[in-house]
């Protein structure tokens, strides 16, 4: 089967750049002191899941590392870098650590960064940072934000239309807001086609157990669900290893995996004729520290605002299907995507209550 983007839901991927607009109005021509003074530096600190979980935090690394090679810089001191934590007690110390190197500015890498982030930047007010996926209300802290439930509301879609047991699942990591965002997304989406469908969703309480994914995928699959959407992190990298098990035992097994955050399609790859990856959900990490990198080495760093990135200005996206789906269902996801994106489907943050 030729495989095909996903229109508006794709665009991202061919027009990145439009992105940089998302943040609100640029003079062009003015130049602040960053751009003046020479090399910009920027880092970020990751948080539990890890620089390689193939997911969020590797999506920042990848646009940390390519706003330094089109600046001209280099890995290190004075260019850019990152530090990786194990646990939560990491965060604060490694902030610390970074602006004792002085970089210009600091990603914190996840909403379980908030509070230190917001701790260290109060006790450094000259230092600037950024919190992804969490607002933190400081004058020296840009938060960036993902309308995560209009690219999940198009997965939903493709999962519905895909499964053949209508029972559909979803691993989450934490139970929090932007995990929810996620969660609520995909459920509209698979009720958009088709009500009657059963959405298990389970969450593991953590981004960084992939044997968590893997015991939940399990028992998902066990029950006749045939797709699985995670949000996870690291812990989704679980998600993969069963269902690719499972096709790996039986070429005929009916498995599915919607990755998250990164093209994850690599991850479901079982053999040379063989693939479980339906789709992913692209949020464009990467473009979106760029962005903000770019604002602050012109001068204009988004400090104390909230910038939110979402369908509309291909903050979200639907990864290629590689042939997975088909052109039709394909043409409804479109559909829907522009929907989205003109305001017409207003997607919620929340799961609803079932009354």
């Amino acid at each position: 089967m030729k495989k095909r983007k996903f229109g508006l839901a794709l665009s991202v991927v061919l027009a990145a750049g439009t992105l940089l607009g998302a943040c609100g109005s640029k003079d062009d021509t003015s130049k602040g002191d960053k751009e003046d003074k020479g090399n910009f530096s920027l880092a970020m600190v990751t948080d539990v899941g890890g620089v390689d979980d193939k997911s969020f935090n590797q999506s920042a690394w990848e646009g940390i590392q390519k706003f330094g090679k089109d600046n001209g810089l280099k890995k290190g001191d004075g260019g850019y870098d990152y530090k990786q934590s194990s646990s939560d007690a990491d965060y604060n110390p490694n902030l610390t650590s970074m602006i004792r190197r002085n970089f210009d500015i600091i990603f914190g890498v996840g909403f379980m960064m908030a509070d230190s982030v917001k701790e260290v930047a109060e006790q450094k007010p000259n230092a600037q940072f950024s919190i992804i996926d969490a607002e933190v209300k400081a004058p020296n802290v840009a938060s960036i934000l993902f309308k995560e439930q209009e690219g999940a509301f198009l997965a939903g879609v493709a999962a519905a239309n895909v499964t053949k047991s209508n029972k559909i699942g979803f691993v989450g990591g934490m139970d929090i807001p932007v995990i929810n965002r996620f969660h609520a997304g995909f459920v509209e989406g698979v009720k958009a086609v088709n009500p009657d469908i059963k959405v298990d969703a389970q969450y593991t309480g953590a981004f960084d157990k992939a044997e968590l994914g893997k015991t939940t995928a399990n028992r998902m699959y066990s029950t006749g669900v045939d797709v699985i959407f995670h949000a996870a992190g690291a812990t989704g990298n679980g998600v993969f290893t069963e269902a690719k098990e499972r096709k790996a035992k039986d070429a005929n097994a009916n498995v599915w995996v919607i990755g998250v955050d990164a093209d994850q399609y690599k991850e479901g790859q079982v053999n040379d004729k063989s693939n479980v990856t339906l789709t992913s959900v692209l949020k464009r990490v990467d473009v979106a520290v760029q962005d903000v990198a770019k604002q602050a080495k012109e001068g204009k760093f988004p400090g104390g605002k909230k910038v939110v990135y979402g369908l509309s200005d291909n903050g979200m996206a639907l990864a290629d299907s590689h042939g997975a789906i088909s052109e039709d269902i394909m043409k409804k996801i479109d559909d829907y995507a522009k929907q989205i994106a003109d305001g017409t489907i207003k997607v919620p943050e929340k799961v609803e209550k079932k009354k």
